[in-house]
């Protein structure tokens, strides 16, 4: 059976977060935004309508608040993940950022959701080792900005499990991404 991941959580709400929120928005999924930052949170909203009446101001988007209505930005990490089929971790690129947020997320999550991580040159290898759901997380590299440029790149970890990665890639073509390998 196909899975279908209709419920994404996005962590992390800087640019590349914030794109990948918009990219998946528009592909139709129901988007959890979290970031840790209290006033990251607070302006996320806004931003991305700036971002989207750019965007529908170049044609790329036929309307703002379709896309805007399926984003709720949640107070705690737990609620943007807790009930998430996908999840897109867009921390900080540093290990010991990715190592502390994959943690939490791996902690909150379900035992069967995906969690790829906006990472460019640092592999799940070295931020999953420890995680008991290991197996879930690889790398989901976008090319930046997300919302802008449709390819992302999957990258799995010795130990992620190879049926997610049909899945996710079928997941990230239908919200409009296409695969760099």
């Amino acid at each position: 059976m196909q899975h279908v991941l209709n419920t994404v959580a996005v962590v992390g709400a800087g640019l590349v977060g914030s794109g990948w929120a918009l990219v998946f928005a528009r592909g139709g999924a129901r988007v959890r935004l979290f970031d840790a930052s209290e006033t990251i949170r607070a302006g996320a909203l806004e931003r991305l309508r700036t971002m989207l009446e750019d965007m529908h101001g170049a044609g790329l988007v036929e309307a703002v608040e379709p896309v805007l209505a399926r984003i709720t930005v949640c107070a705690t990490l737990a609620d943007a993940v807790g009930e998430a089929d996908y999840i897109q971790e867009s921390v900080l690129e540093r290990v010991e950022v990715k190592q502390a947020a994959c943690a939490d997320i791996d902690a909150a999550m379900r035992a069967d959701a995906i969690v790829g991580s906006s990472s460019s040159g640092i592999p799940a290898s070295a931020f999953t080792a420890g995680l008991p759901k290991r197996e879930r997380f690889l790398v989901a590299h976008p090319v930046n900005p997300p919302h802008l440029i449709p390819l992302v790149e999957l990258v799995p970890a010795p130990w992620t499990d190879p049926a997610i990665l049909p899945v996710l890639r079928a997941a990230m073509e239908g919200w409009g991404r296409r695969r760099s390998r």
